[in-house]
């Protein structure tokens, strides 16, 4: 994608991804309708935008309503990590209680962000925003995955460098651009201006289409289901064909082990036989030496004569 329509891409995904969340998809549908006419890529780009979670709205919610704070969250975190390969143990233990004090504060006003835009924001959500704030600080890339206010998903980081983005912003680009800061509702606005607020405009097809997305949702369900129950029977079979040889195959074995004890006791039996047929073959080899002899002396005894 050029520069330009990515520039262009991510100045709308600004826009949308500052809109309160039920307003996000009629919006995007909105300008992918407004755009496919003009540039299809970049109504396909917009058709790509996904609606942020919770917990990543209401971090974007703080960056558009509070930058400067934000700002100095990610400041503290560079500072941290520029500093971290020099300090000891317990300035470390220090500096993390700090951080965890630094980022709680920040998700505390951000879940006040959010009541006064109408949402109630949980403690599982809480958490999710401050571990975004958290990896903020640990990784340099979450930092400006959350200054771009264009997260879809909440973030984890450990600081070890295992951190991955795929599809936690809405843009592949959206590092190292920065979200417009927004006045919340019923402020001065700002004279110098900035690009005006997206409007949803509504759909008089929005319950039509809804309901044939939900019965091509319902109808690809049903063709999963069918299909994953054909490959159960058939798997079914296979494991019934394969529990049959195994049975044939242990009646075999049991045989040849019966065998094997048969073959035994009769080679015991005949190991027997031959140390007895050794023993009188040995005999037998003494009586024939001693026959010899004797012959030899008769012989001698009639040639003396």
């Amino acid at each position: 994608m050029p520069d330009e329509r990515t520039d262009q891409l991510l100045q709308l995904a600004d826009d949308l991804y500052a809109l309160p969340l039920p307003d996000f998809t009629p919006a995007r549908d909105a300008l992918v309708k407004e755009h496919r006419s003009g540039d299809k890529d970049l109504a396909a780009g917009l058709k790509g935008l996904r609606k942020a979670s919770v917990a990543a709205w209401v971090v974007n919610l703080l960056v558009r309503r509070d930058p400067d704070q934000v700002d100095q969250v990610l400041a503290v975190g560079a500072a941290l990590r520029d500093a971290q390969a020099d300090l000891d143990a317990a300035q470390l233990r220090e500096l993390t209680k700090q951080r965890r004090q630094l980022t709680a504060s920040v998700t505390t006003a951000a879940r006040r962000l959010a009541r006064a835009e109408g949402v109630t924001v949980t403690q599982a959500v809480a958490d999710q925003v401050e571990a975004t704030l958290t990896a903020a600080m640990l990784e340099a890339d979450a930092a400006r995955a959350v200054r771009s206010g264009l997260l879809v998903t909440a973030l984890s980081a450990t600081g070890l460098g295992d951190l991955d983005l795929s599809g936690s912003v809405a843009v592949p680009d959206a590092l190292g651009f920065s979200a417009t800061a927004r006045p919340a509702p019923g402020a001065t606005p700002d004279p110098a201006g900035g690009r005006p607020q997206l409007h949803v405009v509504p759909d008089p097809d929005a319950d039509a289409k809804a309901r044939a997305a939900a019965d091509e949702r319902l109808a690809d369900a049903r063709a999963t289901l069918a299909a994953a129950e054909k490959e159960h029977r058939a798997t079914r079979r296979g494991v019934e064909k394969l529990q049959a040889r195994t049975l044939q195959l242990r009646a075999e074995i049991d045989e040849l082990r019966s065998r094997i004890a048969t073959l035994d006791a009769s080679l015991e039996e005949v190991d027997d036989e031959l140390s007895e047929a050794e023993a009188l073959h040995e005999e037998a080899g003494e009586t024939v030496e001693e026959a010899r002899s004797e012959v030899d002396a008769a012989r001698a005894a009639r040639d003396r004569l």
